[in-house]
């Protein structure tokens, strides 16, 4: 088993990583991008391990055998740094950190790597800092920025970096990935990957958890029972809840295990009052867990929506003739039926709204029930 191998559907960028690892055309900067769930990150580091494999042979590298290959993949390498936000951005002092870091030789490995997941979380200001650390780099280091598209970085970065550009993969390949990586029953794999789109790391989760295919399942069913404005303002109200109860749960168990841990590093007493030494610390760690909630909520929200999309991108392919195979195929007849009522340019239009309500809530700060009220009303 190599690197490579959960790449499912992306030969040629396994190619022309492969190709790069092995000295052809490397550069210090990367690019990497693809629509959510195409694994941009999981190409990135992918390409890090094979770029720091302890294979002798250039066609070897990237074995996913040697001491290198497993603790890049495990994200422990001291000389391979991965950057990701669970914030609303990566702040312009973390991104003076990695340019500091940056100008340190490696320590065990070739190249001294640093994998940007979220390239597309920094603001301009920030984005500069990065900036000359590109354009100048240091010997033996390579940055490699993950966004869902080239537009998503500055310009003056993505001129300066190789572009990736992945695709997303066949619903065939994601489903075998299930099966092999994580001994999912081949139909449920198949049901989970299409349900997903593709999107990997939401098949594994619908295809590990009943309770996440059956929201899924009420969220895609809403458009059946909207019948007016009343309707519509319960099924906002109704979306809002499950995205807030699914960010909510997997929130709760990570901060009361993050806040025990830092407790128990500080030293602190299990109960009583804290010094005053330690409630700063504490108080920087509750604000970090808030501005993450608030970003797993808007994420779960936008999963919400494009589940809702979905019923809709189906009921197009019915009004345009079957050209393709449904999303939602277990709700056929019904989708059918709900066609049939209407045209694809009032199909196009509801679209086009949930996208709208989409960028709403994840660009700006309006209130999340207002955003979707007002979409549940386009859809009446």
């Amino acid at each position: 088993m190599t690197v490579w191998d959960d790449l499912q559907g992306q030969d040629a960028v396994v190619t022309q990583l492969k190709l790069a690892a092995q000295g052809d055309s490397l550069t210090h900067a990367w690019l990497f991008t693809g629509p959510p769930g195409s694994g941009r990150s999981n190409a990135a580091k992918a390409f890090a391990a094979a770029l720091n494999c302890d294979q002798d042979q250039l066609a070897d590298r990237g074995c996913g055998s040697c001491a290198s290959c497993h603790t890049i993949l495990a994200e422990t390498h001291p000389d391979v740094t991965f950057v990701r936000t669970e914030k609303v951005t990566i702040t312009i002092d973390e991104a003076r950190d990695l340019v500091s870091s940056a100008g340190n030789r490696p320590s065990n490995g070739r190249w001294r790597i640093i994998v940007v997941e979220d390239a597309d979380r920094m603001a301009e200001r920030t984005t500069n800092v990065l900036l000359k650390a590109i354009e100048e780099p240091t010997p033996r280091t390579i940055w490699m920025l993950c966004a869902p598209s080239p537009a998503d970085v500055l310009v003056t970065i993505r001129s300066r970096c190789r572009p990736v550009a992945l695709r997303v993969p066949p619903a065939a390949d994601v489903a075998r990935l299930l099966v092999r990586r994580d001994g999912v029953d081949p139909v449920l794999a198949e049901r989970a990957a299409r349900a997903a789109q593709s999107h990997v790391g939401i098949a594994r989760r619908l295809a590990r958890d009943a309770d996440a295919r059956e929201r899924r399942l009420e969220t895609v069913r809403f458009p059946l029972g909207l019948r007016g404005v009343t309707a519509a303002v319960m099924m906002a109200d109704k979306l809002v809840k499950i995205a807030t109860a699914e960010a909510g749960s997997s929130n709760e168990e990570r901060d009361a295990a993050e806040k025990a841990a830092l407790l128990a590093t500080l030293g602190a007493p299990e109960s009583g009052v804290l010094p005053p030494a330690l409630r700063g610390q504490l108080k920087q760690l509750e604000e970090d867990q808030k501005r993450r909630a608030k970003r797993s909520i808007t994420d779960s929200l936008d999963r919400t929506l494009t589940d809702l999309l979905s019923f809709y991108r189906d009921v197009l392919i019915v009004q345009m003739g079957n050209a393709v195979e449904l999303v939602n195929v277990e709700l056929q007849g019904e989708i059918e039926e709900f066609a049939a009522r209407s045209t694809p340019e009032v199909t196009l239009a509801r679209m086009d709204a949930i996208n709208k309500a989409r960028q709403r809530i994840t660009t700006t700060n309006v209130a999340p029930l207002l955003a979707i009220e007002s979409m549940a009303s386009s859809l009446i």
